[in-house]
């Protein structure tokens, strides 16, 4: 799926995919309220991904190829189904600096959508990007890997 159109059954599966992340965040959300680190959603929100029947991985790392050389690496929160970034953040307010993170991630990675996540106020925020189409013929390679 990487790198390619979606039909419309991987639109509906990657809806479904994220309608589920969205939930286990509500849950997460609603259980622990606001005020803990990103590390305490990043695994509470991991585990409710899990038990919603769901593979993600924490801290899934990739590295940005640039010219055929490592040029970068990133590490993103968690990545559910090999194609959902989920970038987590526990601040009082999103900027365009997270937003600007959560696109370079989602460009550099070429997975169908990221989750911009922020704990950080007592309604949790939520954001979904998907990919513009000239990123996927202009992105940098990204070699991905799960952190050992």
């Amino acid at each position: 799926m990487k790198g390619m159109k979606l039909d419309m059954g991987d639109k509906e599966s990657l809806d479904e995919i994220t309608e589920k992340i969205i939930g286990c965040v509500y849950e997460v959300s609603n259980t622990l309220g606001s005020g803990f680190v990103e590390r305490v959603y990043e695994k509470a929100l991991h585990h409710q991904i899990q038990k919603a029947g769901l593979t993600a991985e924490r801290q899934y790392q990739m590295k940005v190829v640039y010219d055929h050389i490592v040029v970068g690496e990133f590490f993103a929160d968690i990545v559910v189904e090999k194609q959902v970034l989920v970038e987590l953040k526990a601040v009082r307010t999103l900027d365009e600096v997270h937003v600007a993170q959560s696109l370079n991630y989602l460009k550099a990675s070429g997975m169908p959508v990221c989750l911009l996540i922020n704990f950080g106020r007592p309604k949790v925020e939520i954001r979904r990007f998907v990919p513009y189409d000239i990123w996927k013929e202009r992105r940098p390679r990204v070699l991905s890997h799960k952190a050992g």
